[in-house]
């Protein structure tokens, strides 16, 4: 019984990821079949291509690249700058300051798009990428921090004393110790806060309005015209946006589960 659970659990989330990934192979008339079909009557490239050199879509591609990956790097260097601080300096009132620091990273978009679509405006950074970078860094940073902070706390001390007796200074400690036993750590940060920014929508539309800067998720969302809706290379766009991701996560899910799960357990 409990086999036959999974199993249902399973294939309800899975099923629509493989129905979009045969769309996205589907002859034009195999998408339109009344009743639907679900397996294509013969592979077809059509609605890959047409998504690429149609619609463009390695352009929203290189824009979430250039945008995803430059927060990524900017929150991972600026959130263990932060973090290891808190995690070694004794503060008062430390664990109110980094559940501030969560609550910033929970607080709603929509809330504060107005403010920030007008500080981006005024500033002239409107359809660039830094205007994009400023707001996913604020976004991205406080969940960084947090699992940072709680990871550098589980680190030996010792290691760090040692450092110090044989003339290290802080950066040193930092770059040559305790950044290469958090690995774990960052390298989770780094994928959270990357695949947050890869997905992103709402800031993305709000701030790029030409589709020159435009990332992915809007790109894709953009395909529909005015009296089509191209399922097949809306399918083959998000087939080509969502599999490196995908197996990303699954290649270092090693890596992720043991960041995730530091200082979950004691001794």
């Amino acid at each position: 019984m409990l086999a036959i659970s999974v199993f249902a659990i399973i294939f309800v989330s899975v099923a629509p990821f493989l129905w979009f990934g045969l769309l996205a192979f589907k002859p034009y008339i195999d998408i339109t079949a009344v009743p639907p079909r679900i397996f294509p009557s013969h592979f077809s490239l059509e609605a890959m291509s047409s998504a690429i050199y149609k619609h463009d879509l390695f352009h929203y591609l290189k824009n979430s690249v250039i945008v995803a990956g430059t927060t990524t790097v900017l929150s991972v260097v600026i959130g263990t700058l932060a973090a290891y601080p808190l995690a070694r300096i004794s503060i008062k009132y430390k664990r109110t300051i980094l559940l501030v620091i969560l609550a910033a990273g929970m607080f709603p978009q929509i809330a504060i798009a107005g403010p920030i679509w007008r500080l981006l405006r005024d500033l002239g950074w409107l359809n660039t990428y830094h205007g994009l970078i400023l707001p996913y860094l604020a976004f991205s940073l406080p969940i960084t921090v947090w699992i940072l902070a709680i990871f550098f706390s589980e680190l030996p001390r010792e290691l760090e004393e040692a450092a110090k007796i044989d003339g290290a200074d802080l950066f040193q400690i930092l770059r040559k110790i305790i950044v290469p036993l958090a690995a774990p750590g960052i390298f989770t940060a780094a994928i959270l806060s990357f695949i947050a920014c890869w997905n992103e929508f709402f800031f993305a539309l709000l701030i790029m309005t030409r589709s020159d800067f435009q990332t992915l998720p809007v790109g894709i969302a953009l395909f529909p015209g005015e009296h089509t809706m191209p399922w097949g290379e809306i399918a083959a766009a998000s087939l080509v946006t969502t599999l490196p991701l995908v197996v990303f996560t699954l290649f270092f899910q090693k890596r992720i589960i043991a960041g995730l799960t530091s200082g979950a357990v004691k001794g």
